[in-house]
């Protein structure tokens, strides 16, 4: 029978329980909205809820691809787009009074522009219902296409990230097949391209297999892009169905890959086991970063 490989003491968290982080759930379910700290099993789930940082999934729970890490549900022919969930996403951000708000979502390679239109809809709607609230988008990579990604971009959100979750070695078998190293690195590039201002973000996993070589050469793939945030993580396995730990990173070596990426010139590299891709984001943009390049410009 297979079994798990055990926890080292570093990745132990508290079970959440704070009065927000109920109220959050509970808000999110009366609107029917999906959230992806819950979907994914984060397990920073009652830090990040009670201090005021969401992250949302929107366009479904059922993604047309299979990565072989992630435990979000997985079909050809997913159910159609909730032409209402803009709205009541951005309902739900104003009611809460969150500070900071990631936007990701499924892939859904069966709707014509991926859910590019969608996705735009819902920072719209944001920006008119919870103005003060700081939008990350955590963007699929449309296929590539420049058109669908544009009405992303033209939307403007603080931030847009686009994961390139594994070193290039072990994109495949990780991710799904459609997704490749490149075209996340030419979907950041991109986004510079047709707007050099807005702040661009990715994500590495470790503990799949890869060498400290190829982490730093992931690093500098995106620095080369210009990237602008990084965050760096431990792969958990989700099921046993999923990708097995590797191996156990410690946090020094954690520490170290915060220091080179930020001496590569990242504006900011969250690196630890326990940290995830919107992990504690609000904290981090709305105090040491957003805030203060507003203040400036004004």
């Amino acid at each position: 029978m297979a079994v798990r490989t055990p926890k080292p003491p570093w990745l132990k968290v508290r079970m959440p329980g704070s009065p927000r982080y109920h109220e959050l759930k509970s808000r999110a379910r009366d609107l029917r909205l999906a959230t992806v700290c819950e979907e994914a099993r984060c397990p920073n789930i009652g830090e990040c809820w009670g201090g005021g940082t969401a992250t949302f999934m929107v366009m479904g729970d059922t993604c047309t691809r299979g990565c072989r890490f992630c435990s979000v549900k997985t079909a050809k022919n997913p159910e159609a787009l909730d032409p209402w969930e803009p709205t009541n996403l951005a309902i739900a951000i104003a009611e809460m009074g969150l500070d900071y708000v990631v936007v990701t979502s499924v892939d859904r390679d069966d709707v014509e522009d991926g859910g590019a239109a969608h996705f735009a809809k819902c920072i719209t709607e944001t920006r008119d219902k919870a103005p003060k609230t700081l939008v990350e988008v955590l963007i699929p990579d449309f296929r590539g296409n420049v058109d669908h990604l544009r009405k992303v971009v033209d939307a403007k959100p603080e931030v847009i990230a686009h994961n390139i979750e594994t070193v290039r070695r072990l994109t495949h078998p990780v991710r799904d097949k459609k997704a490749t190293y490149d075209q996340s690195l030419k979907v950041l590039a991109d986004i510079k391209v047709m707007d050099p201002s807005r702040y661009t973000k990715s994500s590495i996993m470790v503990g799949l297999g890869e060498t400290p070589e190829e982490v730093s050469e992931c690093m500098r793939d995106l620095r080369a892009v210009d990237c602008d945030f990084l965050t760096i993580g431990q792969y958990l396995q989700p099921t046993m169905k999923h990708l097995k730990v590797d191996g156990f990173v410690h946090p020094d070596i954690f520490e170290a890959w915060r220091k080179e990426g930020l001496a590569m010139g990242f504006k900011y590299v969250a690196s630890g086991p326990l940290v995830r891709s919107s992990y504690k984001a609000g904290e981090f943009f709305l105090t040491e970063f957003i805030q203060k390049q507003r203040e400036q410009q004004a």
